[in-house]
């Protein structure tokens, strides 16, 4: 039996990923892998993100998804937000792509919105098939998608302040610059180099790996690695004193 698509719920995903000192946000050609589509229309980029099956919840087509428009699995999602506005479609070339691709008189969706962070100093099963954008210089977007990026990275940053959430943008070993860096391009903001490495000296939870740069025109800067153990830790003893 066919599966049913639910026309009026649909998830989107705001994948962000950290390289060349930037922070990046992941899109696609939404007439990707749509033939008729593809000669018809020029490339338009979106949010990975798709209607909802009615056999399905919201977090389960959030994992499907993801895998079906990038390749990508087992990685952490958060919902953040949803979006129902009744202008959501009131672009035609949104709602003419929409009706063509399922076929259905759609006049209005409304959609869960999810972030996740990720890695990208190593080969992901997308590379090649999407676009990875600067979140501060994305191009016009399909929908409403401009605006939950802005969204997702509001909370984003919120979430910035209470959970150790950078660590998950960085390779295994990293140097303060890098984190620095990571916590700039979040925030939007410079930051005093000092003042910086003073306020993370407190945190026991990064602890020095026993290496350092190769191959690098400057000083060769030290590695260190986030210990999950630690932190964790810390946390449980924090709410055991409380």
């Amino acid at each position: 039996m066919a599966v049913k698509i639910n026309p009026h719920v649909s998830v989107d995903c705001v994948i962000f990923g950290f390289n060349d000192m930037s922070l990046k946000v992941l899109l696609i050609d939404r007439n990707q892998g749509l033939p008729l589509l593809r000669q018809t229309a020029p490339k338009s980029l979106k949010l990975p993100g798709r209607l909802v099956y009615d056999d399905e919840d919201v977090d389960t087509a959030a994992v499907r998804v993801l895998k079906e428009l990038t390749g990508l699995e087992n990685i952490y999602l958060q919902q953040f937000n949803v979006f129902g506005s009744p202008d959501r479609l009131n672009k035609k070339e949104d709602l003419e792509w929409l009706q063509s691709l399922t076929k259905m008189k759609i006049n209005r969706v409304v959609t869960i919105a999810y972030y996740s962070l990720i890695k990208l100093n190593q080969s992901l099963p997308c590379d090649g098939k999407v676009i990875w954008a600067n979140v501060m210089k994305v191009p016009k977007l399909a929908f409403d998608h401009n605006e939950i990026i802005k969204r997702g990275l509001l909370n984003l940053r919120r979430e910035l302040k209470n959970e150790p959430i950078a660590f998950e943008l960085l390779p295994k070993k990293f140097t303060i610059r890098q984190l620095q860096s990571v916590y700039e391009n979040i925030l939007d903001k410079k930051l005093d180099n000092r003042n910086f490495r003073k306020g993370i000296a407190k945190w026991d939870y990064i602890t020095q790996v026993n290496e350092k740069e190769k191959n690098v025109a400057h000083k060769p800067a030290q590695y260190f690695k986030f210990d999950k153990r630690k932190y964790i830790k810390q946390q449980i003893d924090y709410l055991l004193d409380k």
